[in-house]
């Protein structure tokens, strides 16, 4: 039973090997290369348009949609990496469907690789969107005592989005290869579904992780100026007093 594709190796010559992670990783690559070559060599502004631009659109406006929902306020600026990321993740889930085929997730050292594309991207994205000095200044907010802390957050979140993707796509392939010894012909398949819905779930989890890291480096805090009067409650026009009808004049009596 193997619990991860780099325990599979097909060519080896001294300390330099071959494994499954690396075959199935420029597998998934090459099918997203070619599928986007393919979709986007005829693409039309008119309003005669192919099904395959059609669909392309709809998950492109979706992804965009969902990054801009979690806080970016300028989303098509990250939405290259993010969609790219997420449709990684998903390819390699969906490639489970076909037999031999080994998700590249299974791996940590993919899992490490993408964990590391997100710390890299996020002080890239914070310092285009805030400048260099601001960006750094962040770490030192609210007091400078924060600094360490901040530090260490970065870190801790780049172990955990690497171990949390590689730990939920190994528990899934244990639980599959375990299946397979006792009952080979019922669990398997529905184990299979169920690690395809999980491998997307993560992908998905994944994908809105580095959304919101990325936003939190991104967002601009603007203090309110102490220069500035409160403004103070609208009072309310007092009511004028009602105007008295003036008293019409006696008449004087006649003679």
């Amino acid at each position: 039973m193997r619990l991860s594709p780099d325990e599979i190796i097909f060519w080896q010559y001294g300390f330099f090997q071959l494994n499954a992670t690396l075959v199935f990783t420029w597998v998934v690559m090459l099918v997203l290369v070619v599928g986007a070559t393919l979709i986007t060599r005829n693409l039309s502004v008119g309003l005669n348009r192919a099904r395959w631009q059609n669909l392309l659109e709809i998950i492109v406006l979706a992804i965009e949609k969902q990054i801009e929902e979690v806080g970016l306020r300028h989303p098509r600026k990250a939405l290259s990496f993010l969609a790219t990321l997420f449709l990684f993740l998903a390819m390699s889930a969906l490639g489970t469907i076909f037999p031999g085929f080994q998700p590249p997730t299974g791996s940590l050292s993919t899992t490490a690789a993408l964990a590391l594309c997100v710390f890299v991207a996020v002080p890239m994205f914070g310092i285009e969107e805030r400048g260099l000095g601001n960006y750094l200044k962040s770490y030192a907010q609210p007091t400078f005592i924060m600094l360490p802390f901040n530090l260490i957050s970065e870190i801790s979140r780049t172990l955990a989005l690497a171990v949390r993707l590689f730990g939920n796509m190994m528990s899934g392939a244990m639980i599959i290869a375990i299946l397979l010894t006792i009952t080979p012909f019922v669990f398997p398949v529905v184990m299979t579904a169920l690690g395809l819905l999980t491998g997307m779930v993560q992908a998905y989890i994944f994908f809105i992780l580095a959304t919101v890291y990325i936003a939190a480096a991104t967002r601009v805090r603007q203090p309110k100026s102490e220069s500035e009067p409160e403004s103070e409650p609208e009072s309310e026009p007092e009511a004028e007093p009602e105007a008295e009808p003036e008293a019409e004049p006696e008449a004087e009596p006649r003679r």
